[in-house]
């Protein structure tokens, strides 16, 4: 999950000046009239307890050392699965590969569905963390041998996700209603929430009255952030392959240079954004993979990009969709390509994030409820992408709401507020990124608890 322009912004602004503002406008913090009855007949579930959370704080040492890349968290996806058989769920495991999930009913009464996506990335970890991992695996998209680590949070989301789902459990006479608890695979490659759905994921489980996910992020670790509407951006990924004709370096006259190729069509990429995108349309186009050649006195045949685009609607999509074909064809062309370059779309299903309106003021309600409405503030649109919606759209008109918690040292990210470098604070997908343990772990499953607990009956609720 990358974070670019909105979310940028959103970090450089005081949280307290975002409480305030969304205060004034959002209609996801506006008190509605009917909430104080609302909120009787809501479930209300302990917090976490002190050993729980020391538990779940070496499981996530654990699996955050051992981190697994998409569509292969056979070790993660184990602890899952053995965590909710012993909390009693009825569990069902290989769900689209390497997917979980944890059933437990617990009478009439509102199905919640929460998810959390297991995989890491493909790249190491610089966090010098006692923990850190020092894994590597063959990335399956180049074939080739790279670090593996939990550089964008997901080891912390099984691990609130466990939590949640251990005192749903032990708490069964506080609620009724039933819990679908998903651990999802591949939601860096965009591959897990189809392949859960195209396994079966609807037709095998019941159909949710809502779905909930959250993701960590660099803000305040004791603090979450929610917005009504559009969240999260759709995102496409492309390979570039441009051709030319090899040779031997000295002789450069001779060959047709795939990688001057290549760097002209880096650079003229950037003016997609810059110069065609109007300034109140919202686009990100990034070059994140070149390769080429083997050896510095030889000048290989082609040259290889990988690109990715994040959009907020279809018709800004397609014109920068377009504009990126223009260009990598015009450079091949300008250098005289010996034929035309192949671009192909790399798989993976990244559609809008949008949160439910209704929805989204009672988390919203419940997160202030439960946290505080200090601890609870808005976010804008941002330009990360996420699967998630996937399962919800699948069963076609099931309300989702995707929030965020801060997963920052609270007086840390303040002193960098302070000195004006909280764009120096590592994002998601740094080799520097982990969140602080305390108090993001207890943070997230008071939140997955005020999330879920707004749809669960109170016991004797009528």
């Amino acid at each position: 999950m990358a974070t670019k322009r909105h979310s940028t912004i959103a970090l450089s602004l005081s949280f307290a000046f975002l409480i305030t503002l969304v205060a004034l406008t959002s209609p996801v913090f506006a008190q509605g009239t009917g909430q104080q009855s609302q909120a009787s007949t809501q479930a209300t579930l302990p917090g976490p307890s002190d050993d729980l959370l020391a538990k779940l704080e070496d499981i996530y040492k654990d699996i955050h050392a051992n981190p697994e890349l998409s569509m292969q968290e056979r070790r993660t996806a184990g602890i899952a699965a053995n965590w909710l058989r012993e909390q009693g769920y009825d569990v069902t495991e290989g769900v689209g590969g390497t997917g979980v999930v944890g059933l437990l009913r617990n009478g009439e009464g509102s199905t919640v569905l929460v998810r959390a996506d297991m995989d890491a990335l493909p790249m190491g970890e610089n966090t010098g963390l006692p923990y850190a991992s020092t894994k590597t695996g063959t990335d399956p998209s180049s074939g080739r041998k790279t670090g593996i680590a939990h550089s964008c949070g997901h080891d912390m989301h099984v691990t609130w996700l466990m939590g949640a789902t251990q005192i749903l459990a032990a708490n069964k006479d506080k609620w009724r209603g039933t819990v679908i608890a998903v651990f999802q695979p591949g939601e860096e490659t965009g591959e897990g929430a189809r392949a859960m759905v195209e396994d079966g994921l609807t037709k095998r489980f019941p159909k949710p009255t809502v779905a909930l996910a959250q993701h960590v992020l660099p803000f305040p670790a004791d603090k979450a952030l929610i917005r009504s509407g559009l969240m999260l951006s759709q995102s496409d990924s492309l390979r570039v392959t441009l051709f030319g004709r090899g040779g031997h370096g000295s002789s450069p006259q001779s060959t047709i240079d795939p990688v001057v190729m290549a760097a002209a069509t880096v650079m003229r990429l950037q003016t997609v954004v810059s110069r065609e995108i109007a300034m109140t349309d919202d686009a990100v186009v990034s070059v994140g993979s070149v390769q080429a050649g083997s050896s510095a006195n030889i000048i290989p045949n082609e040259a290889v990009l990988q690109l990715n685009i994040r959009t907020f609607n279809d018709r800004v999509r397609e014109q920068v969709l377009s504009s990126i074909k223009r260009i990598v064809s015009g450079e091949a062309t300008t250098s005289g390509s010996p034929k035309p370059p192949e671009i192909t779309t790399l798989p993976g299903e990244f559609p809008l994030t949008v949160n439910d309106d209704d929805a989204t003021r009672k988390v919203a309600e419940a997160l202030r409820q439960r946290l505080g409405a200090e601890r609870v503030g808005p976010i804008g649109p941002a330009s990360a992408s996420e699967d998630f919606s996937v399962i919800p759209r699948a069963w076609g008109d099931v309300p989702s709401v995707y929030w965020i918690v801060g997963g920052v040292d609270p007086q840390k990210y303040a002193e960098a507020e302070r000195s004006g470098s909280l764009n120096k604070l590592p994002s998601n997908h740094s080799p520097e990124f982990a969140p602080v343990i305390n108090p993001t772990l207890r943070t997230g499953i008071e939140a997955m608890l005020a999330a879920s607990g707004a749809w669960l009956i109170a016991r004797g609720a009528k």
